[in-house]
């Protein structure tokens, strides 16, 4: 067995230890606000419940590991103390993921991921529609664990309010599980799904995904097209050139003839049969076609 005391190892190394042997871990879907209103959303999976009795729920976003600074989720909890956690179910996983991009300050992830703001009833931030549960929350206390990158801060929070989709709940009101279908985090790029165990989903990129909301206007509204697909397409740093696309619908000619004159449906189910296999490239050269 090998061994090692903690500070024998980079805190990066250390992390992904943690990370990978503390799994499966829940996902708190935080969304927040500053001190103008701007909305932000960001996923944290260093969550659990911890009290019934007040409700409480605790989330940690950390220091950056890279370069110690803070994350806009934790600023805003200071400055406003008030939160909504939203849970994440198989449905909107690849919205979740890429809303985990490191936009800029301002920037507003609902918008990016393709997600829906719903106000929420006793707090300032925004609920995420898709949601099935979702928890307005005031912070009742942030605890530092340390000052340097990695270190943790626990974000105490109170839910004051709750909300459940009737679609996950039984006949008695209760969530049934397997209608509620959650994700949970585990290490590296996997996941894992209450149905059917792990599954990996690429990491965001290092730069900036187009988002949900640079996408076409029938792209982005597609009925055809589920989030998630919306997810996949939105994180990609440029979209392929005319020609690139041209080259592809040529090639494609043989298996796929009537590509030129399909319908945007037809075309956007072609692109989703793509995005199963992962193949994001090809899904986008459809789609522009």
């Amino acid at each position: 067995m090998t061994s090692y005391e903690p500070q024998e190892l980079p805190t990066a190394k250390l992390q992904a230890y943690l990370q990978s042997a503390v799994a499966p871990r829940p996902i708190a879907f935080a969304s927040t606000v500053d001190e103008s209103g701007n909305p932000n959303l960001s996923p944290f999976s260093f969550f659990n419940v911890f009290s019934s009795n007040p409700p409480i729920l605790v989330f940690s976003p950390a220091r950056r590991v890279r370069d110690n600074t803070t994350k806009h989720t934790l600023e805003n909890a200071e400055a406003t103390r008030e939160v909504v956690i939203n849970v994440v179910n198989y449905d909107l996983v690849h919205q979740m993921s890429l809303s985990s991009t490191e936009y800029p300050d301002g920037v507003n992830e609902f918008d990016k991921a393709g997600l829906t703001m719903v106000p929420s009833d006793l707090v300032k931030p925004y609920r995420v529609a898709e949601s099935p549960v979702q928890f307005e929350c005031k912070v009742n206390d942030i605890i530092k664990l340390g000052t340097e990158g990695g270190a943790g801060n626990l974000i105490i929070c109170e839910v004051i309010k709750l909300h459940l989709d009737k679609d996950v709940l039984d006949d008695h009101g209760m969530i049934v599980q397997e209608k509620l279908d959650l994700v949970s985090r585990a290490g590296g790029s996997y996941y894992s799904r209450a149905k059917s165990g792990f599954f990996e989903i690429p990491k965001p990129l290092t730069t900036l995904g187009i988002g949900v909301d640079s996408m076409p206007e029938d792209i982005r509204n597609s009925m055809v097209l589920t989030g998630n697909d919306l997810g996949m397409l939105g994180n990609v740093e440029t979209l392929p050139s005319q020609d690139e696309v041209k080259t592809f619908v040529s090639q494609l000619s043989e298996k796929h003839p009537n590509l030129k004159t399909a319908t945007n449906r037809e075309k956007h189910k072609l692109a989703q049969n793509y995005l199963s296999y992962g193949d994001v490239e090809s899904a986008w050269k459809i789609l522009l076609s």
